[in-house]
């Protein structure tokens, strides 16, 4: 899953990772085998930024295929009122950008994902 995290001034949160492709993605990743993707979203924008989340809610779903895989991504946002701050293991930098002005490289899986929340934003 993925969560499109805004701050109050509704600028986007994305991460780079220190692994894998290079690019800019939202914060997120698995579910484990307990957790509903709500609670999943919570947990990986703790664990790779330090931020909480409130207002969360489902934007929607892609099924796309992941290493070879089908793949379901749950979709969501909300709005956090903290600075992010990398784990500095999996996630080496965390920053808010404007939606114009969103940073490159810009992953094709934040591309699909930014489509979907602009989309049901409207």
């Amino acid at each position: 899953m993925s969560i499109v995290a805004r701050d109050l001034n509704g600028r986007v949160l994305l991460v780079r990772h220190s692994y894998g492709p290079e690019g800019w993605y939202f914060p997120g990743g698995g579910k484990r085998r307990s957790e509903t993707p709500e609670q999943a979203a919570l947990r990986e924008i703790k664990e790779e930024t330090g931020c909480t989340v409130s207002g969360l809610m489902a934007v929607g779903i892609i099924d796309e295929e992941l290493a070879g895989a089908p793949h379901r991504a749950h979709v969501f946002d909300g709005v956090v009122d903290a600075v992010p701050q990398p784990d500095g293991r999996e996630i080496v930098e965390a920053r808010f950008f404007p939606t114009h002005s969103l940073p490159e490289p810009l992953s094709k899986r934040t591309r699909a994902r930014f489509a979907l929340w602009q989309a049901r934003r409207c």
